[in-house]
C-alpha cells in the first residue's frame, strides 16, 4: 500500500498461457477502481444468474473468447476439454467441438454467416469452422512461427470486413495486423513493435465499425489505434489495457480492461459511457477479463482468463 493509501501492489499467480500476462507486481489506483465501480449502475448492466450451465462433471478453463451467433446462441472457446462450447441466450448447453485440435485457445469470432473462427496462440494457426464444426479452413503454419506471409507468431484474434476480407491481429511475436481476402490469400501487412503511430506491443484484439475502419487494441500500449483497411494510421485513444474489444451496429464500443479487471463501454472516440467491475470473485467483478461481446438483445458478455469463467450482463431497463 502506498503511503497515501490510493494504490496497492500485489502479485497474481501464474498464468498458465506461456504468452500472455504472466506473473509479476501490479499496480491497483484504488482511487480510480472506486471511482468507476461508483459508475456501473450509469453502465446500466447486472450479472445474469446461472449463465452457463455446462454438463455434470465439465468445468470451464482459462476461457479466452467469447462470440454469439445470428439466434443469439453464444460461443466460448477456452484452455481446457471440450474447448469450444455453444449456448442458447439463457446459458444452456448446446453441443461441443474441437477436442485435441488446440495448444492455446485465444481469439474467437464469427462472420457473417456464422463461421467460427479462432486463433491459437500456441501452434500460431488461425483456423474456420463452420457453426456445426467442420474445419474449413487453416491459416498459417502448424508449430512454424515466422513473420513471412504464410506464418504467425502467437496471433490473438480475427476480424471482417463487409467483402469478406479477414483482418489476424499477430500479435504476442509479431506485432503486427495482417490482412488476407476471403480465401486467406494474403494481401497485406502492418506494424512493427514500438510505441509510435502504427506500431504495437501485443496487439491482441481486432475489430471493423460500420464504416470499416480498423481498430487495433495495442495492449501493452494501453491503447487502441484506429487504421484504414490499407493500415494507415488515423487515430488512437488511451487510458486502458485493452485485452477484449467489441463493436456494436450502433457504434459503441465495448473493452475488457485485463488490468484493471474492469468493462468498459465508450464511443467510437475514448470517451468513457459507463464501466463496471473491480478486481474479484463476486459476480460482476473480474479477474483478469480477457474477452467480450455484445448480443443482439444488448446483453454483454465477458470472459475471463484467471477467473475460469464467463458472465452475462444483462441490460437494466428503466434507468
Amino acid at each position: 500500500m502506498s503511503d497515501d493509501g490510493r494504490f496497492i501492489a500485489f502479485q497474481m499467480a501464474k498464468s498458465r498461457d506461456p504468452a500472455g500476462v504472466g506473473y509479476g507486481i501490479f499496480i491497483y489506483d484504488i482511487a480510480m477502481a472506486k471511482q468507476l465501480s461508483g459508475r456501473a449502475q450509469g453502465a446500466s448492466y447486472r450479472a445474469v444468474a446461472g449463465f452457463p450451465q455446462l454438463p455434470s462433471g465439465w468445468t470451464l478453463g482459462a476461457v479466452s473468447g467469447v462470440a454469439t451467433d445470428a439466434k443469439g446462441n453464444v460461443v466460448l472457446f477456452h484452455r481446457g476439454e471440450h474447448p469450444i462450447l455453444v449456448f442458447d441466450q439463457s446459458g444452456k448447453f448446446l453441443r461441443s467441438f474441437g477436442d485435441g485440435l488446440f495448444k492455446s485457445a485465444h481469439g474467437l469470432r464469427l462472420d457473417k454467416d456464422d463461421n467460427i473462427w479462432v486463433t491459437d496462440n500456441g501452434n500460431h494457426t488461425v483456423t474456420k469452422f463452420s457453426p456445426g464444426g467442420q474445419v474449413l479452413l487453416s491459416l498459417g503454419v502448424k508449430d512454424s512461427p515466422g513473420e513471412d506471409d504464410r506464418r504467425f507468431d502467437k496471433p490473438t484474434d480475427i476480424a471482417f470486413a463487409p467483402n469478406g476480407d479477414v483482418f489476424v491481429s499477430d500479435g504476442y511475436g509479431n506485432s503486427r495486423v495482417v490482412k488476407f481476402n476471403h480465401a486467406g490469400k494474403f494481401l497485406l501487412a502492418w506494424g512493427k513493435k514500438g510505441t509510435g503511430e502504427g506500431e504495437f506491443n501485443v496487439p491482441h484484439a481486432v475489430r471493423l465499425d460500420s464504416q470499416g475502419r480498423v481498430y487495433v487494441a495495442d495492449r501493452e500500449n494501453d491503447r487502441v489505434q484506429v487504421f484504414d483497411q490499407n493500415g494507415k494510421f488515423i487515430r488512437q485513444f488511451d487510458g486502458f489495457a485493452p485485452f477484449g474489444l467489441f463493436i456494436t451496429p450502433d457504434e459503441t464500443v465495448f473493452v475488457a480492461d485485463g488490468r484493471a479487471h474492469r468493462a468498459l463501454k465508450m464511443t467510437l472516440e475514448g470517451k468513457i459511457l459507463g464501466a463496471w467491475g473491480e478486481l474479484g470473485s463476486e459476480p460482476g467483478n473480474f479477474i483478469l477479463p480477457h474477452g467480450i461481446t455484445v448480443g443482439s438483445d444488448g446483453a454483454v458478455y465477458v470472459t475471463e482468463i484467471n477467473g475460469k469463467r464467463a458472465q452475462k450482463f444483462g441490460v437494466m431497463r428503466g434507468n
